[in-house]
């Protein structure tokens, strides 16, 4: 009986999973903006944010609108970044039915590797970023990483201020 339970969840779930023709258009407009963010088009990624794009993250914190976040990356590879690489990038589509954070989102991850300017320093971290996406744009992102983790590549030290 448990086993035609499982099995029973399983083909549930198989045929739940099975991709909807919005959720492969929603994975290609990813792959495009992962693509843009890779080779500096920033004309690209201006075309796929959605004029009220609105960003979350990494730190709970931090939020920023379309026009700061295309000329933060700007900057970035201006002045700190030599390349971004998304490695092993892989991407999931979703529908959420109902709330708050109701449509279409796709949550992509990767091993990320930012190599700096001026020292060629490498550093690798995983990332996260799930996009909600509404008639062809993104609309909102919440991307996480370990902000530590980088600086610790770069050379950094953390010192707990009790130990002083």
């Amino acid at each position: 009986m448990k086993n035609i339970a499982l099995l029973i969840s399983l083909t549930i779930f198989i045929v739940g999973c099975t991709t909807q023709p919005s959720s492969k258009k929603n994975v290609e407009l990813i792959d495009r903006y992962v693509q843009a963010v890779e080779d500096l088009d920033f004309e690209t990624m201006d075309v796929l944010l959605a004029d009220d794009y609105y960003g979350l993250g990494p730190s709970y914190g931090d939020s920023i609108k379309k026009p700061e976040a295309i000329a933060n990356l700007k900057n970035n590879f201006e002045n700190l970044y030599q390349s971004i690489d998304y490695d092993r990038s892989r991407n999931l589509a979703v529908t959420v039915p109902d709330g708050p954070d109701q449509g279409e989102w796709v949550s992509n991850w990767a091993e990320l590797a930012i190599v700096y300017k001026d020292d060629q320093k490498k550093v690798r971290i995983w990332a996260n970023t799930v996009y909600q996406i509404k008639e062809g744009k993104i609309v909102k992102s919440m991307t996480f990483y370990n902000e530590a983790d980088a600086l610790e590549q770069l050379g950094y030290v953390f010192i707990n201020p009790n130990d002083l």
